[in-house]
């Protein structure tokens, strides 16, 4: 009887886990919203070449990075947060993931109040 109910649960978590992989294939390029701190990439992080738009956001309990692309949207937010500044701040645009890194092509950044 026990092989019987580990079998079942096994199948249903199978089941789940493809559901929930589909989803996320279904949602690329789709809008999203996230809220944290807007910084620079290449004067404050240390991390790219020039300077860039990045916003941290902590997510389950680790911070991911989300390298903003370079559009007009992203570059009228820029110099509020070059050279070592940072601000709170909601991006509204589409996501997607490139060498590792979460890239997002921003649609509208408002500062948090």
């Amino acid at each position: 009887m026990n092989k019987i109910k580990l079998i079942t649960v096994a199948a249903a978590a199978f089941l789940v886990a493809g559901f929930t992989s589909s989803l996320s294939a279904a949602d690329a390029g789709k809008e999203n919203t996230i809220t944290g701190s807007m910084t620079c990439g290449k004067c404050t992080l240390h991390e790219t070449k020039s300077c860039q738009n990045v916003v941290q956001v902590t997510q389950d309990g680790k911070t991911v990075n989300y390298y903003l692309k370079h559009n007009g949207t992203s570059k009228d937010a820029h110099e509020a947060i070059c050279k070592g500044g940072s601000e709170k701040v909601t991006v509204t645009g589409t996501v997607e993931e490139k060498d590792g890194k979460e890239i997002l092509t921003p649609t509208k950044i408002e500062p948090v109040k």
